[in-house]
C-alpha cells in the first residue's frame, strides 16, 4: 500500500470564524485582491473586516464559471494594484479563479504556457502567492484541491460552432496551488436558496461517493468519504427545506470540506468526467450536472462490475454506500442508486435536455468524456456504448 495526501496549509472550520480572517490576512500581507463572484456585495461583510484591519483592497468579480479571458484580467488587476494575497470568497467559480489568479502572480508567462489541453501544459515552477479561500456554498470542496477549472476556447472542439459551443473546460493545476488557508464558515451558507443548496449539496455527495469507489481510494480518504457521506445523508434534505438549520448547514459544510480532500487525493470517476466536456459545451451549473448524472453513473458502473469484475471491492464499496445512504443495514447496492434517484427526483434536479443537450450531442460528449483526467480514477473502464446509454438516462 502506497498513498499519498496533500491539503491546504492550515484548514479553519466552525461557525463564526470569518471573523479571525483580518489576523489571518495580516500573516501574509497588505494589499489584498478579493476574488467574488458575480454579486461583490455578498462579500460586504469580508470587506468591512479587512477595511477595518487597514488592508488595502481590491475586489474583482466573476460573472460565471471563470474563463482564461477572467483570468487574464484578474492577474492584471492584482499586479497593477501591487496585491501579496488573494483571497477566495464564494462558490466554485470564486475560488478556483483566485487560485489560478494567485499562481499567475508569481509565475511567468502567461495562463496558457500552463494550462492542459489547450495551452502548453508546463507545470508551474514557482509557488503560488498566498491564497486564502473562504466558501460561501456546500459542494465544490474547492478551497483545499491543486487545481483550478477554466473555460476556454477551444477551435479543435469537434462541435457545431454554429451553436456557439466552442469552449472547453480545461485545468490548471499544481500542488503549488494549495491555498494557505481554507476558511469555512457554515454562517455563510444560510442565506444560499433551496435550488443551490441542494445542486450543490449533491455536487458534494457526489465528491465523496466518486472517491470512495475510486480505483485510488486508500484508508486515509475512505475515512472522510465515510463521514461525510452521513452527515450528506442525514443533513441534505434538512439543509434544502430549512436553510438556517445551524446543525444541517454545518455539516453539509464538513461533507464539502471532506469531499474536496477526498477527490484531491483520491481522484473522482465518470460523473465528473461527464461534467466537464458538458460543462464546457453547455451552459449548464456544474453541480446540477453531477447531480442529474449521479445515480446514471451509479448505476452504469454497478452493472458493469457484476458483468466484468464481479469479485471487484468496488462493488462492495457500493453495497457500503447503499447502507450509509439508507440506514438500513440489510441495503444493497441497488438501493443506494434508488436514494440517490429518488432525492434528485425530490429535489427537481433539472435533466440534460434542459440544457439543450440532444441525441447529436452524444458522440462529442463520449469522446471527451472518455478523454477527462477524472474518468481514468472510475472503479473500472467503461464503454462507450456504457458512457451513451448514460447520457439517454440523463436527458
Amino acid at each position: 500500500m502506497r498513498f499519498e495526501f496533500a491539503t491546504a496549509a492550515r484548514i479553519i472550520f466552525g461557525r463564526g470564524t470569518l471573523t479571525e480572517l483580518p489576523v489571518l490576512a495580516r500573516e501574509f500581507g497588505r494589499s489584498v485582491m478579493v476574488v467574488t463572484g458575480r454579486d461583490p456585495n455578498r462579500a460586504q461583510r469580508l470587506l468591512n473586516l479587512l477595511a477595518d484591519a487597514k488592508l488595502t483592497l481590491a475586489v474583482f468579480s466573476i460573472e460565471a464559471e471563470p474563463t482564461t479571458e477572467d483570468i487574464a484580467r484578474g492577474v492584471k488587476r492584482a499586479r497593477d494594484a501591487g496585491c501579496d494575497l488573494v483571497i477566495g470568497f464564494g462558490g466554485g467559480s470564486a475560488l478556483d479563479a483566485a487560485k489560478a489568479i494567485s499562481a499567475l502572480l508569481t509565475n511567468d508567462g502567461d495562463l496558457f504556457d500552463y494550462l492542459e489541453i489547450v495551452g502548453r501544459g508546463k507545470p508551474l515552477a514557482r509557488p503560488a502567492a498566498p491564497c486564502i479561500e473562504i466558501p460561501t456554498t456546500a459542494g465544490t470542496g474547492s478551497e483545499v484541491t491543486r487545481n483550478a477549472v477554466i473555460s476556454a476556447a477551444f477551435a479543435a472542439a469537434p462541435l457545431d460552432a454554429a451553436r456557439s459551443r466552442a469552449r472547453v473546460k480545461v485545468s490548471l493545476r499544481g500542488a503549488q496551488m494549495l491555498p494557505r488557508v481554507a476558511l469555512v464558515d457554515s454562517e455563510l451558507t444560510y442565506d444560499l436558496p433551496a435550488t443551490l443548496t441542494a445542486t450543490t449539496g449533491l455536487d458534494a455527495l457526489t465528491q465523496l461517493i466518486e472517491p470512495y469507489v475510486s480505483s485510488r481510494a486508500n484508508p486515509l480518504t475512505d475515512s472522510l468519504c465515510v463521514e461525510g457521506i452521513r452527515r450528506v445523508a442525514r443533513s441534505l434534505r434538512l439543509a434544502v427545506e430549512d436553510g438556517r438549520q445551524a446543525g444541517a448547514r454545518e455539516d453539509m459544510a464538513l461533507a464539502s470540506l471532506f469531499g474536496g480532500l477526498a477527490l484531491a487525493n483520491a481522484g473522482l470517476g465518470a460523473v465528473h468526467g461527464f461534467a466537464a466536456p458538458v460543462g464546457g459545451m453547455f451552459s449548464a451549473p456544474h453541480g446540477a450536472v453531477c447531480a442529474t448524472l449521479l445515480p446514471h453513473v451509479m448505476d452504469a458502473n454497478i452493472r458493469a462490475l457484476r458483468t466484468r469484475l464481479p469479485e471487484h471491492d468496488a462493488l462492495r464499496r457500493y453495497a457500503e454506500l447503499a447502507r450509509l445512504l439508507t440506514g438500513r443495514a440489510d441495503a444493497g447496492a441497488d438501493d443506494g442508486v434508488h436514494w440517490i434517484r429518488n432525492l434528485v427526483s425530490t429535489f427537481q434536479i433539472p435533466t440534460l435536455a434542459t440544457y439543450g443537450v440532444t441525441a447529436t450531442d452524444f458522440p462529442p460528449i463520449v469522446e471527451a468524456a472518455a478523454r477527462a483526467s477524472s474518468m481514468k480514477a472510475n472503479p473500472l473502464r467503461l464503454s462507450d456504448a456504457e458512457l451513451g446509454e448514460i447520457l439517454i438516462c440523463a436527458m
